[in-house]
């Protein structure tokens, strides 16, 4: 899987985009990370 990260526009932060799941956070790094929490919790809830 690829995370795709980018600044948002008009806003403060970033945003990570990967198999339809969108996750925000301050820096690139901590959006990274947060996208990688919510696609743990995606494999366990199967």
């Amino acid at each position: 899987m690829k995370i795709k990260i980018f600044k948002i526009k008009n806003r403060r932060g970033y945003a990570a985009l990967c198999t339809g799941h969108l996750t925000e956070g301050r820096t690139s790094h901590e959006a990274r990370d947060r996208m990688e929490k919510a696609l743990k919790r995606k494999k366990r809830k199967r």
